[in-house]
């Protein structure tokens, strides 16, 4: 017989002991997050949203001071944690808003880590001590208004001038772009692509605000047009030379997605939960009916799974046995899953849930951009695809 006894509602979390699996450190760091989060950045996030923009410049800042930009990078200031403790500050930034992960996103995982990976030493001297503590922003300039997943096709083109490059055309779509102090740029070269840095105060380059966005509304987005900027020689990163330098930086990037679009998914069921606890329908709560809890349990099981996962993945990069393709698997189906768990928490909540007072359609309507930016779904299939038949579908 059944045990008809009443019991406390479990997260997601407990159902699945993972805890268990977390050392202190790491949980140290979620509920560091966590709390920035409640405390400073929840309570004006659906003002944010509304009016289509972000404090970036003051939250960088702060977040600077806890050490979470370039977290898992080691020296010049950033904290050196591990791949999975900064996967875990992901999960809980995206779980405020995938902008905010973004705005940590792009300053530690693409400019930062450009730099970082590929560049000179005085380049790094110079740059990721600021970065580290967010007095200076980066963005990272490789996508294109005609060139996103082929990124090879690029126009903007680096030719040398005597000693100096001229850095000629455009990228779009970029994070932070609008109020960055330094931007990395990829460009076409006659040695290849190779990637810039750029200090965005240098003649010839301006950055325009990209408006009118349905997503990712509490992040600044821009698009950086380059008419002949002219850099020292050693602008250049020195250590990256072809298409290898930026798609690594990506794979940075996908890592906290994989983790973060699991925060989002999460923020949505817990409201959900607490939203069908709370509402009665017929005189008994939302949450009692078959149908709801039907909803509910099937969001968790691919909850669960995908955190499952992304610590998976965290402790592979840890060990430095983490590939390409796995990244590709992680970011395909973690965000595919956050994306339909948001969308089927709108339908417990009903009406409400097409208001800024819940953060669920905000939720959805930002991971609609994480979909498709750092690689495309189709993208990533088609390199799982690979992995598993060896043969390329692209060329």
């Amino acid at each position: 017989m059944a045990d008809s006894t009443p019991r406390s509602s479990q997260s997601v979390e407990e159902l699945f002991a993972l805890d268990s699996l977390l050392d202190s450190e790491e949980r140290q760091i979620r509920e560091t997050v966590r709390k920035l989060g409640n405390e400073r950045i929840r309570p004006h996030l659906a003002e944010w949203y509304e009016a289509g923009t972000v404090p970036a410049r003051e939250l960088a800042k702060e977040l600077g001071s806890l050490g979470l930009l370039g977290m898992h990078l080691e020296g010049y200031g950033c904290a050196g944690t591990s791949a999975t403790a900064y996967g875990l500050a992901c999960m809980e930034l995206e779980a405020m808003d995938s902008g905010i992960r973004s705005l940590v996103s792009v300053q530690g995982s693409l400019a930062m880590f450009a730099i970082w990976k590929f560049g000179s030493e005085e380049q790094k001297q110079h740059w990721l001590p600021s970065m580290a503590e967010g007095s200076s922003i980066g963005c990272f300039g490789l996508t294109e208004a005609d060139f996103g997943s082929n990124p090879s096709g690029m126009r903007t083109r680096a030719k040398k001038d005597g000693s100096d490059w001229i850095l000629n055309g455009s990228k779009m779509w970029i994070t932070n772009g609008p109020i960055a102090d330094v931007a990395v740029v990829w460009a076409q070269t006659d040695d290849k692509i190779r990637g810039f840095v750029v200090p965005t105060d240098t003649p010839g380059f301006t950055a325009n605000t990209v408006k009118n966005k349905l997503s990712l509304r509490a992040s600044i987005t821009g698009e950086l047009v380059l008419e002949d900027v002219r850099l020292p020689h050693d602008a250049m990163l020195p250590e990256a030379r072809g298409l290898s330098g930026p798609l690594g930086c990506l794979n940075e990037a996908r890592f906290g997605i994989i983790f973060g679009a699991m925060g989002a998914a999460r923020d949505c069921m817990e409201s959900a939960i607490e939203y069908a606890q709370t509402r009665e329908v017929f005189d008994k709560p939302l949450a009692a009916y078959q149908l709801t809890q039907a909803k509910l349990a099937n969001m968790a099981l691919e909850l669960g799974k995908g955190q499952l996962l992304a610590l998976h993945l965290g402790r592979l990069k840890d060990k430095g046995e983490l590939r390409g393709e796995q990244v590709s698997v992680g970011k395909l189906n973690n965000v595919r899953e956050a994306i339909k768990i948001a969308r089927e928490c709108r339908t417990i909540l009903g009406a409400n849930g097409i208001t800024l007072e819940y953060p669920v359609l905000r939720h959805a309507n930002n991971l609609e951009s994480v979909l498709t930016y750092e690689g495309t779904s189709e993208v990533h299939q088609l390199v799982v695809g690979q992995a598993l038949t060896g043969s390329s579908a692209v060329r």
